[in-house]
């Protein structure tokens, strides 16, 4: 495998990244095919990530992490990538999306009650933002969480939702205002798995089995003590978690292409085509050295993200928006070379690059559309614009 080699990785992110690929072996590798081909969710894999404080690695020893910075984390999800994007993202969502927003943004009760059970993988959590009607556009969700006496009593759907069908708590984000407030107007919640919540799977081209749903929340009734940060303020929670989130798609897509040129290099060392090895074909040679080249600056952009967040920048947001978009255009384009240069075999339902491809897919949509993440970066830039 290509080595980890940057000026931000330190000795103990070596030593880290060490542990994190022994159990990736031990516990991911063996199962990364029927996570694909069955739809399987890896509950007892999650659980290992856990105990070994892999899931949330930033988080403090006490509560479950591993006392690491955001890099580390980000190191993490790549090496984990590598054997299944699946279980890439499904350590993203626990770790970035629900446990890390709740440390940042909860009460100390919910801290110490959610925190060790989430980041120890003995409870899961889903992030639960995208609508029907609303995706790209998450300030114009509908649904409402409508004051009643003292309680909140919430009502609507999500879609799209990562770890929907099996999670214990979800964090949800809703509308506790008029519409024409926006971003304004929204609030997350914490709501404990109950009858008043229907999911539903959906079943998607890649990433499976990561128990993505559409979810349905008729009545839920919470109180003031399970909302996350306060009132009319959760949109800034639902960003904030995005932003790492995008740092950790980006991760995502370097494990994935790390993966994707090394299948295809194994794949050509066996290989002859008109009495010699295909490897000594100088149009070969240099597609893989473009393709390594990619890798290699979508490592500099996601590493340089991670430790902008972890710095404290005040402008980490665009740079966690120009990782994702650049590890999505390059990394997808070095798969989609991997596959080409492996021809059907890479094509086989039965091939590892047939699933790195698909999972890749996803890569340019979750967390931010490509799309999404050039507008984040051009508002960004127009500050220096004038």
């Amino acid at each position: 495998m290509i080595p980890i080699r940057h000026p931000l990785v330190t000795k103990e992110h070596e030593k880290f990244v060490e542990l994190v690929d022994e159990i990736s072996r031990k516990y991911i590798e063996p199962i990364a095919n029927k996570i694909d081909k069955e739809n399987y969710y890896p509950r007892e894999a999650i659980r290992k990530l856990g105990e070994h404080g892999i899931l949330s690695p930033e988080l403090p020893r006490d509560y479950g992490g591993s006392d690491m910075d955001i890099l580390g984390t980000t190191l993490s999800i790549e090496v984990i990538s590598r054997y299944s994007g699946s279980m890439g993202i499904l350590t993203e969502v626990q770790g970035f999306l629900v446990t890390h927003a709740i440390y940042a943004f909860g009460t100390n009760n919910m801290r110490e009650e959610l925190i060790p059970k989430l980041a120890r993988g003995e409870w899961i959590g889903s992030f639960a933002l995208t609508e029907p009607c609303c995706g790209s556009d998450a300030a114009a969700i509908e649904t409402r969480a409508e004051r009643r006496g003292g309680e909140w009593i919430i009502n609507g759907k999500k879609m799209w939702i990562t770890q929907g069908l099996y999670a214990d708590v979800y964090l949800v984000f809703t509308r506790t205002g008029p519409k024409e407030a926006g971003h304004k107007a929204i609030t997350a919640f914490l709501i404990r798995r109950n009858n008043c919540i229907e999911a539903s799977p959906i079943h998607v081209m890649g990433i499976r089995g990561t128990g993505t749903s559409e979810l349905t929340f008729t009545d839920c009734v919470v109180g003031d003590d399970d909302v996350v940060g306060k009132v009319n303020e959760g949109f800034k929670i639902a960003m904030e978690a995005l932003n790492l989130g995008r740092i950790a798609v980006a991760s995502v897509t370097l494990g994935l292409a790390e993966a994707a040129i090394m299948e295809a290099m194994e794949w050509i060392r066996k290989r002859n085509a008109f009495d010699q090895p295909l490897m000594n074909f100088e149009w070969i040679q240099f597609q893989l050295a473009e393709m390594v080249s990619y890798i290699e600056t979508i490592r500099s952009i996601v590493y340089d993200s991670a430790a902008h967040f972890d710095r404290k920048y005040d402008d980490y947001y665009a740079f966690a928006s120009i990782a994702k978009l650049v590890a999505a255009l390059l990394g997808v384009d070095v798969i989609r070379r991997a596959v080409q240069l492996t021809g059907a075999y890479g094509v086989w339902s039965n091939s590892k690059l047939n699933r790195i491809y698909r999972d890749a897919k996803l890569m340019e949509i979750g967390e931010g559309t490509n799309e999404v993440q050039r507008r984040v970066i051009s508002k960004w830039l127009s500050k220096y614009l004038g």
